[in-house]
């Protein structure tokens, strides 16, 4: 009653008083004989103060007068003798005065009460929104919501639990609802007092309902959130992975380590088991040029192994359609199918890497059945798969350049050999053939002709000479008998200016990177004895299992470039036409020097460096 915030109807509070003024009064002339007549009006008080406590203080104190009036004329005789007496106004006025009193007494604490209830509510709806609200998400934040609600409202147990349940014989239920929907059902035991209950229905169930609906909310929000921070996680993932792989390609590193490298981002970033880059050979047969797993090397499917794709496969339906496709079982038969197997491969996506307007290959991502990739995967792969085509169309023009290049400079070889060729075995010989004539034309001569015979031949001699210089410069006869070394050694001691020469070389090295090395180390002092003014130089050699490196210093005046002539174009056509770079460090008055580096791969054919295979046309 104390907690009652609304009065019940106010002709409700016009019964009741009636009601209890006249049981009062029975009750007053019952006790007639044997109590004080003065002391009766105190059984009045608590209907009194039940009336102030329900609908407020002055129907309290009306009731008050009521009640006197009543005593006085059915207990008191004569009839009306209060009004007669006027020394009884005196009692009447106290009797008024302690009944409103205590109505006011009872409505401040009335408004205690429900201030204290109040407080109880908001500290349960509060506790109640830390869990519900802080939780990362309902399932987790219920049982600790009901655990809440029983230690504050004294139940011996409560639970929340989804859907709809009946109410049994150990049980009461309320609806949780949100707006027409029943999404949870507060349960709990029975036998609770009815206030409880009362309490239960008409201020907690709203209270849960509101917040439930709040964390709901929340709940949607932040897996909209999540979704939103994970696909942009996703995004800066995939584009940090296309920028590493485009660095790759634009600084030219070889193809096999471009193809690896994709397999590997593609298959992190997909959360794929296995990532493949194949190439579509002529035959119809598919070689593998990349490959990356999630458990380690994959020993079965080495690079350059050679597969047959049957149909079923990825590999095998892009060869047919061109465009990229998926299968969710391999079923069939076949070598690719059953390594497919093995590696658990279960389920595969691919998409087909185009270059130049034809397909070349493929790249496929597997998974197992239970990890299936997700839609949209083919075109999160076609970014991948753009960059490889260009990586493959960049080592193809790469690969053509060099091609060029080697067969450029093959053909100044020859023809270098060839005029040498043609000096030495023809030229010359004229030269010495026209000399001996002289010779004899000098011995029958009149004496006033023989000294302008005689120095003909010595003009003739200087000139076969000067032929057999050029004759070595083109094709030194040293470095095919003795090799790089012997040569390099003669080009020092030939140079106008004085070299020092180290060299590291424990072996000979094919014709055409001896070849190549030589006419660098030559056009380099070259150049240094015509434009560098330096007054000496340095020429180190070392040759390796794998590589053939060159360093040419000299402490002339610097400033060289490739620009500037055609003798450094030279030496870069040289080192990159056997797949070698060359770097040019010419500061100017700081002297230059060119360092030269060629792999050496003896069983490779010059035109053939660094190429990659086209697909078939289709």
């Amino acid at each position: 009653m104390l907690r009652r915030e609304t009065p019940p109807p106010f002709g409700m509070g016009i019964l009741v008083a009636l009601l209890c003024v006249t049981a009062e009064t029975l009750l007053a002339e019952l006790l007639r004989p044997i109590a004080p007549l003065h002391s009766l009006d105190l059984v009045y008080l608590p209907g009194i103060v039940a009336i102030a406590s329900l609908w407020g203080l002055g129907f309290g104190v009306a009731t008050a007068v009521a009640s006197t009036l009543t005593f006085n004329y059915f207990l008191i005789p004569p009839t009306w003798s209060l009004v007669a007496k006027r020394e009884d106004w005196a009692a009447f006025a106290l009797f008024v005065f302690i009944a409103a009193l205590t109505c006011s007494i009872f409505k401040l604490a009335h408004a205690l009460a429900v201030e204290v209830s109040a407080h109880a509510e908001a500290d349960l709806a509060a506790g109640l929104a830390r869990t519900l609200l802080r939780a990362p998400d309902l399932d987790t934040a219920l049982p600790a919501a009901t655990r809440h609600l029983a230690r504050a409202l004294k139940l011996p147990s409560a639970t929340i639990e989804p859907g709809t349940r009946a109410e049994d014989e150990r049980h009461v239920t309320f609806p949780l609802r949100q707006e027409t929907l029943r999404l949870w059902t507060l349960v709990v035991p029975t036998g609770l007092p009815k206030p409880a209950l009362r309490r239960l229905e008409e201020q907690v169930v709203p209270s849960l309902e509101v917040l439930l609906q709040a964390a709901r909310e929340r709940e949607t929000v932040a897996d909209a959130l999540k979704a939103g921070r994970d696909e942009l996680r996703r995004i800066a993932d995939e584009q940090a992975a296309l920028r590493r792989l485009a660095t790759l390609v634009a600084h030219g590193v070889r193809s096999d380590e471009v193809f690896n490298a994709v397999a590997r981002e593609v298959g992190q970033i997909l959360g794929a088991r296995h990532t493949q880059v194949f190439r579509y050979e002529p035959d119809g047969a598919i070689t593998a040029v990349g490959s990356w797993n999630a458990e380690g090397p994959v020993a079965t499917m080495p690079l350059g192994s050679r597969w047959r794709p049957a149909k079923g496969t990825v590999s095998e339906l892009m060869a047919r359609t061109g465009v990229p496709g998926r299968i969710e079982s391999y079923a069939g038969d076949g070598d690719l199918i059953s390594v497919a197997k093995a590696l658990g491969n279960m389920s595969a996506v691919g998409c087909p890497i185009t270059v130049g307007g034809r397909l070349w290959g493929a790249m496929v991502a597997s998974s197992s059945t239970a990890e299936s990739l997700p839609e949209g995967t083919e075109e999160r792969m076609r970014d991948f798969t753009d960059l490889v085509a260009v990586a493959i169309a960049n080592a193809q023009s790469h690969a053509e350049l060099t091609a060029s290049r080697a067969r450029a400079v093959t053909a100044a070889d020859q023809t270098r050999s060839r005029i040498e060729h043609e000096l030495d075995s023809r030229i010359r010989q004229y030269l010495v053939t026209l000399e001996l004539e002289l010779g004899t034309i000098a011995a029958e001569a009149p004496p006033e002709l023989k000294g302008q015979v005689s120095r003909a031949g010595g003009i003739l001699r200087h000139a076969g000479d000067g032929l057999r210089e050029i004759s070595r410069d083109l094709n030194p006869a040293v470095l095919a008998r003795g090799g790089l070394q012997p040569a390099l050694k003669t080009l020092a001691r030939r140079s106008p200016i004085p070299v020092e020469l180290t060299i590291d070389a424990d072996r000979r090295l094919p014709e055409r990177y001896e070849l190549a090395a030589y006419h660098i180390v030559a056009e380099a002092l070259a150049n240094t004895t015509a434009h560098a003014h330096a007054s000496r130089a340095h020429v180190e050699l070392t040759v390796k299992e794998t590589a053939v490196r060159l360093s040419i210093r000299d402490d002339g005046t610097g400033g060289a470039s490739p620009a500037g002539g055609s003798g450094l174009i030279g030496l870069t056509d040289r080192a990159e036409a056997l797949g070698g770079r060359i770097e040019i460090i010419s500061p100017p008055g700081g002297g230059t020097s060119i360092l030269v580096e060629i792999p050496v791969d003896e069983d490779r054919a010059p035109s053939a460096a660094g190429a990659i295979r086209p697909g078939p046309r289709r």
